[in-house]
């Protein structure tokens, strides 16, 4: 199969340049980071791709069994990789694409070599010593709601989860990436979302690593952030004035510049 079209891979900005891939989270699409790619066109060459079973990505490319785990995720990346044969890209992931990023980092070391945590969770249950945000009832809950009736999950969580209640506008545009979603697929994405635990995965990191965090975010609270950032060996911790789950939405001056000077320190 093609994996740009696969993907609906797109590639813009200076050719010249080092290679940003741009990932999104559960439930959106490359368009989310559509006031990132600005920042980055005129040095940098972005690649940006939709997961199967989110955004133009060919949904007959989806499997249960490949997609219920974040390693299906992360291959789908590697495979993105090689179809470009990119080299020491800089891969930026945005909620759990943030841990299939570290997942593909691992698989092939060669294609990623740095990575932008944006609003990270490596596991979002609390357990014996840390806090994920949620208890194992409340994310029974969630993913009950969510296969019950996912279009009303959606329109219910989408502006708790993009938190700024002041621009609903916001809040808006995350429901219509939901619900444009197939539920069947989003389930399964869900699922491997949100039951997902990679904090042993943090611990091989061996990338330069920026771990960007939210000022107030009910997904990924702040001591995940620190977490992540004292789990990764070297990595560089910002938290963005920002509110919410979804920085490069509601903040995307304060996210772009972290990341350009992150980007610009690499090089």
């Amino acid at each position: 199969m093609d994996i740009v079209r696969r993907n609906n891979v797109s590639v813009v900005g200076n050719p010249e340049g080092p290679t940003v891939v741009l990932a999104h989270g559960f439930g959106c699409d490359q368009n989310m980071w559509r006031l990132t790619v600005p920042a980055l066109v005129r040095d940098y060459r972005a690649v940006l791709f939709d997961y199967v079973g989110s955004g133009h990505a060919d949904p007959s490319a989806f499997t249960e069994d490949r997609y219920a785990s974040l390693t299906g995720y992360a291959t789908d990346v590697v495979e993105v990789c090689a179809a470009l044969d990119l080299r020491d890209a800089v891969f930026v992931g945005h909620s759990v694409s943030a841990m299939v990023g570290v997942l593909a980092a691992g698989l092939a070391p060669e294609r990623i070599g740095a990575l932008v945590m944006v609003a990270p969770s490596p596991r979002y249950i609390d357990d014996e010593g840390y806090r994920g945000g949620f208890s194992a009832e409340d994310i029974d809950e969630l993913l009950a709601s969510l296969e019950s009736n996912y279009l009303g999950w959606s329109a219910a969580m989408a502006p708790v989860i993009m938190g700024n209640a002041n621009r609903p506008e916001l809040g808006e545009e995350l429901t219509n990436s939901f619900c444009a979603t197939d539920p069947d697929m989003a389930r399964v994405f869900a699922r491997t979302t949100f039951l997902s635990d990679s904090r042993d995965d943090l611990k091989g990191v061996r990338v330069p690593t920026l771990v960007l965090e939210c000022a107030e975010d009910v997904i990924a609270p702040r001591e995940v952030g620190a977490f992540v950032h004292r789990t990764v060996p070297g990595s560089t911790l910002v938290t963005l004035e920002a509110t919410g789950h979804c920085p490069q939405l509601s903040a995307p001056e304060a996210t772009n510049a972290a990341i350009t000077a992150f980007l610009a320190g690499l090089r």
